[in-house]
């Protein structure tokens, strides 16, 4: 079975490396990371990986936006919000633009691994 290709995007660098390691095992392969939401559009477009973590509040363009951009670009997109304690709104305001779901921060290995996995296998079950 082939890794689960991976972009994390998050603007700081200790966030996307903790991304990073929780994805250091055999199914998973992180492809590319980003620090705000413009390379993250760019890198997806590049790299089209299968699963994106997307930071929502970012420098340039917010996780909303580039997720929006993102799905517009490729509508089978699977994106990922990680948003911090009280961003409630923004989250909702994200899953609404599109994203799968979404980790609250600070968060857990396990957590992100069953969110992630739970999104990956209702993505494999439809047709």
């Amino acid at each position: 079975m082939s890794k689960t290709r991976v972009l994390v995007v998050d603007d700081a660098i200790f966030m996307r490396n903790m991304i990073k390691d929780i994805f250091a095992g055999e199914a998973y392969e992180v492809v590319g990371e980003a620090a705000n939401g413009v390379e993250a559009v760019e890198r997806y477009k590049e790299l089209k990986p299968d699963l994106t973590t997307m930071d929502i509040v970012m420098p340039f363009k917010s996780g909303i936006e580039a997720t929006k951009e993102i799905l517009a670009f490729d509508k089978d997109a699977v994106v990922v919000m990680c948003s911090a304690l009280g961003q409630e709104s923004l989250v909702m305001e994200a899953i609404d633009a599109g994203a799968a779901d979404f980790v609250v921060k600070p968060f857990k290995p396990e957590d992100v691994q069953r969110v992630v996995q739970k999104v990956l296998s209702a993505r494999a079950g439809t047709p």
